[in-house]
């Protein structure tokens, strides 16, 4: 901070002085044991930092855009049903909108009726087939909006464990669309979902480079194609945890690790970070618990500088729809934008001396373990090979083992509980883990809350 004004009168104090301070109120405490604490990615965390950190943290610079939009999700099983409910959203604050979509033979044309072409529209489609897209290029042809596709091959693969149809034909049909939608710039066909590897229980560094690695499996799939102009449209689906600080660094982080990445293919194209809050922390019981840690998370992702950020009902892992908590996410984040002043201040984080210290240890052990995965053959023989699971389960049986220790604390389910809680009643989806034995090509990437076995024992209970 440079001395003027009132800050002339005060002498400037070193990171040593303050740490020498420190050590003489601790009165013989070990400074290191007492206050230093390590992440689960291996970083270890000061109990202040100075701009003296500063000096050996490389630049990296913050290209996130200070307009962030408010999604919603909606799924599209009934597209009458879904069209309707997606207008009434962007009536009441939505700037852009999340549809899943479950069948081929979807109804683009109800689906989209009377919209005016300006809404960013996203999609998740749980298939892999060209007529579909082609239907909905020919319904956004007169459109200007920005159109994001997400397909993601390597998604389905390591969430799944099975490609869509093969290696090949997924390939084919991913290169069919891009042939489809290249002469529109608005339609961005690439998606990697990196979600799954948080809700699987990866920790950042984890999470930064497979997401990396899965990109890169495109970039080089398409290096030499003819669809290599359009290689450049791509998304990052991210999962927020709790972790405030951290949380914000890792999107940073994200954002200079493509930017590096996409330099060595000659892209000059910003990603498009896609941020909602992770399910890997969200509880069954004392659900309203819930709306704290997503306010939390959602806050992570503005300020880590998410382009959309689309937040979750707090009852999302037990109930089909409910129109009350969708509404209540909305305005979570109505209220970040337009009351807490959300939408001017995306660069806050910018020169933070915490952040940016956190976000350079998190982009290079993540560049390091990339550079790992890329000599052992990339990301898919990774995958194939079981190696990626290996790490995720390894990760997240130390998290597990944090939360049941009572060191990783969700309040109202492994600290102050409320035994007068009844929740069997109320489930509409089953929120645990389902197992459905089939064949695969490789081990697939499960998702699993931390709660789980413990609501399960509450349930039995009840």
């Amino acid at each position: 901070m440079s001395k003027t004004g009132l800050f002339q009168e005060f002498p400037e104090v070193s990171s040593k002085q303050w740490k020498q301070k420190i050590q003489f109120d601790l009165k013989g405490a070990d400074y290191n044991d007492t206050l230093v604490w390590e992440s689960l990615e291996g970083i270890n965390v000061k109990p202040f930092y100075h701009s003296e950190d500063l000096q050996k943290v490389k630049t990296y610079p913050f290209s996130g855009s200070r307009k962030w939009s408010i999604a919603q999700l909606i799924y599209a099983g009934n597209e009458a049903m879904a069209n309707k409910k997606a207008l009434e959203s962007l009536e009441k604050g939505s700037e852009s909108l999340v549809f899943t979509i479950p069948s081929e033979q979807i109804d683009f044309k109800a689906l989209l009726a009377h919209f005016d072409g300006s809404i960013p529209i996203h999609f998740n489609f749980q298939f892999l087939a060209v007529q579909p897209i082609k239907n909905l290029m020919e319904i956004l042809a007169d459109k200007a909006t920005d159109i994001h596709l997400n397909i993601d091959l390597i998604g389905n693969l390591s969430r799944s464990g099975n490609w869509f149809h093969s290696l090949e034909k997924d390939h084919a049909i991913l290169e069919e669309i891009y042939r489809l939608t290249s002469k529109n710039p608005s339609v961005h066909v690439l998606g990697t979902d990196l979600s799954l590897y948080q809700n699987a229980g990866a920790n950042m560094v984890q999470q930064l480079s497979y997401g990396l690695a899965h990109a890169h499996e495109y970039l080089a799939h398409f290096d030499s194609s003819e669809t290599s102009e359009k290689q450049s449209s791509i998304g990052f689906k991210v999962a927020v945890g709790s972790n405030y600080f951290f949380e914000i660094a890792k999107l940073r982080a994200l954002r200079w690790l493509w930017n590096s990445l996409a330099k060595e293919y000659g892209i000059d194209q910003d990603c498009h970070i896609t941020a909602i809050p992770s399910t890997r922390n969200k509880t069954l019981y004392d659900y309203n618990v819930n709306l704290l840690r997503t306010t939390s998370e959602s806050m992570s992702a503005i300020l880590g500088g998410a382009d959309t950020v689309c937040n979750l009902p707090y009852d999302a892992i037990y109930h089909k729809d409910n129109a009350f908590a969708e509404r209540i996410a909305r305005n979570q984040l109505l209220l970040l934008k337009e009351e807490s002043y959300f939408e001017t201040v995306s660069e806050v984080s910018n020169g933070a001396y915490f952040i940016e210290s956190i976000t350079e240890q998190l982009a290079e052990k993540a560049l390091a373990l990339f550079k790992q995965i890329e000599k052992s053959g990339g990301f898919l023989s990774a995958l194939k090979k079981g190696g990626i699971q290996q790490k995720i389960k390894e990760s997240a049986t130390k998290e597990q083992q944090l939360f049941d220790k009572g060191k990783i604390v969700l309040l109202g389910t492994n600290a102050y509980q409320n035994p007068q809680d009844r929740m069997k009643n109320d489930l509409e989806l089953y929120p645990f883990v389902k197992t459905q034995p089939r064949k695969t090509l490789i081990e697939p990437i499960i998702e699993k809350r931390l709660a789980e076995a413990l609501e399960q024992k509450r349930l039995d209970d009840e």
